[in-house]
This record gives structure tokens, C-alpha cells and sequence, in this order.
């Protein structure tokens, strides 16, 4: 059955699509409706808004301006994005044949953008859906031993800059200075390793399971099968592994007490990420507002042209294990 709060669809297997009627002017829309878009993203975690318009960067700009609560700079990206405009950026580069596994956007830095605004200036021929999961649910569904581990422990990401694949460090923290690294990474609490030749190792513990702000429920939190080893093509991986060692590969993750996360594992959360998913086809000029810290978004294949922005807002601090 389809129910409905506030003239939102809610169907079965889809986000929640909030209509606007043609004609909207996104920018006014915006400012009259933006309390009560928050008030249904805080409900659904997600909502898919259609009718804007959206046509260009200007136009997303606008609304980012309007609906967040401040622009939000980059940092620690490990594909170096294109900025179209003051606060909003390209898509994460990825192959048009392959699938993105869901994640939660920068879920390992230290301040994380909470509210993500996706905004479709032109949907592919076919396929690049954005698939949202909420992650209260993967929290559900995952062994009870594997989440309490990392809810114990945390996780471990290991970085390494400067390899064939990835942002180099420059392009990551946006300077060409070391000093400013280091002074950024202390304030992170992230742990630093200069390499010989110029290159750059590093090594952060980031909780992986939150508990909610807004609905008090734990939600999986992390980019532990994201960012492993194991999401790489195998022979890239090993070609890798062979040229720099197995600490030189430009990403892995690992348990919280530095013990590698097997292959199967995973799996079993890719596995349990999917079975959430929700989907919905993109049209021209739709806008996607999801809250970060509870919803993982992926991407699925695509033919044609895919131009797909974000603007990420709303900055906030998340604790690293052993803060008070």
C-alpha cells in the first residue's frame, strides 16, 4: 500500500518522493518549505524531492544555501572530486560499469558532513540509481558479535598517499604543505608516517557504530567494507601489493585492535547493506537530501551521460574512540 505524510509517497522499496508540482522556483521553494523538508528527512532518514527543476550548479548552490546550515570543505577525499561551485562537488569518480558499495559519506573523518544534497542535472540513459540505506536496519541484521566488536573496539583505516590509485595527500587535505598536515591530522587524531620519495602513510580509529542524535537508535557508521582492500579488483590488488607491500596499498581497514577484516566479512555487510537498499530512478532536475549519519547511499552502474552533484552540510564533530 502506498501511505503518504505531508504529500510524500511512501512505497515499498523506494525512498520516501516528496512532489513539488512544475513550475517550483527551487531557491523560493526552498525557503518556504525548507523546516518542513527537515522535519521529513529527520522522519524517513531520506527524501527524494521532485518538480524543482534543478539545471544548473547555480541552482543547487541556491537550495544548499537555503536548506544547510553552512558550506562544508573537503577534506581527507580519497578521489580527488571536482568543485563546480562554492560548496557543491562533483560525484566521487568512479567506472560507469561498475557498482559503488553504500557508505556513509567521510564516515572516517573527524568532522563529518551530517546532511547530504544530491542533485541530478542529468539522469543517464539507464541504470545510476543512488541506493539509500538505512543503517538502523544493517545494525539489525548483522551478526551480534561482529557489531559488538566494532562498537567495542571501533575500526582502523590505513592510508597510503601517493599510490596508483586514490587523491594524493596534497590534493586530500588541500595544501602542499607538510606542517599544515601534521597540524591538521594531530587535531583529527590522526597518526602520521612520512614516506621516502614524499609520500604519506596514515592511520585513524574512528568509531563504527553511533548511536543516532535525533532517533537514539545505533547505526552502522563506518567504511569498513568500503574502503577495504577487498573492494579492489583483485588483480589491481595485488599488482599493488606487489609494488608497494601490503602497507602500501592507498587504502585498507581493519578491526579497531589492528585486526585484518576478512574477505567474508565484508561480503556479509555488503551482502546486509543491499538487502536494505532502496531505489529510485533519477529524473532531470530532482533533489535528493539524505541525513548522513544515519542513511548510506551507493551507486549503481550506468550507460550515457550521469551528472550528479552534492553539496554536503551541516558539519558535526563525531567523538573518536577515547574522547571523553
Amino acid at each position: 500500500m502506498t501511505g503518504s505524510l505531508l504529500g510524500v509517497r511512501v512505497d515499498p522499496g523506494r525512498p520516501p518522493v516528496l512532489d513539488t508540482g512544475p513550475g517550483a522556483d527551487p531557491a523560493g521553494w526552498a525557503d518556504r518549505h525548507g523546516d518542513a523538508l527537515h522535519d521529513l528527512v529527520d522522519a524517513h532518514g531520506a527524501v527524494l524531492v521532485r518538480g524543482l527543476g534543478l539545471r544548473t550548479v547555480a541552482d543547487v548552490a541556491g537550495v544548499a544555501a537555503r536548506l544547510g546550515t553552512g558550506g562544508y570543505v573537503e577534506r581527507e577525499a580519497f578521489a580527488a572530486r571536482t568543485v563546480r561551485s562554492d560548496g557543491v562537488y562533483s560525484t566521487t569518480p568512479w567506472p560507469a560499469r561498475q557498482p559503488m558499495c553504500a557508505h556513509h559519506e567521510l564516515s572516517y573523518v573527524h568532522e563529518t558532513p551530517a546532511t547530504l544534497l544530491f542533485a541530478c542535472l542529468r539522469a543517464p540513459a539507464t541504470g545510476g540509481v543512488t541506493p539509500l540505506v538505512d543503517t538502523a536496519r544493517v545494525v539489525d541484521e548483522l551478526p551480534a558479535g561482529l557489531v559488538e566488536r566494532v562498537e567495542r573496539d571501533g575500526w582502523l583505516l590505513v592510508r597510503s598517499y601517493g599510490a596508483e590509485i586514490g587523491a594524493s595527500w596534497e590534493e586530500a587535505f588541500g595544501t602542499d604543505d607538510p606542517a599544515a598536515v601534521e597540524r591538521y591530522c594531530r587535531a583529527a587524531a590522526i597518526a602520521t608516517e612520512w614516506l621516502p620519495g614524499g609520500g604519506l602513510r596514515t592511520r585513524q580509529r574512528r568509531h563504527g557504530v553511533l548511536v543516532h542524535p535525533g532517533t537514539g537508535e545505533k547505526v552502522w557508521f563506518n567504511q569498513i567494507a568500503f574502503l577495504s582492500e577487498h573492494a579492489m579488483d583483485p588483480e589491481v590488488r595485488e599488482f599493488l601489493v606487489e609494488l608497494h607491500g601490503p602497507d602500501g596499498l592507498p587504502f585498507s581497514t581493519r578491526f579497531g585492535d589492528g585486526t585484518p577484516v576478512p574477505a567474508d566479512v565484508v561480503d556479509l555487510i555488503n551482502e546486509a547493506h543491499e538487502r536494505h537498499a532502496v531505489r529510485e530512478p533519477w529524473h532531470d532536475g530532482d533533489l535528493l537530501v539524505v541525513d548522513n549519519l544515519r542513511v548510506a547511499h551507493g551507486r549503481d552502474p550506468y550507460t550515457g551521460e550521469r551528472d550528479v552533484v552534492v553539496a554536503l552540510t551541516d558539519g558535526v564533530v563525531v567523538p573518536v574512540p577515547g574522547d571523553a
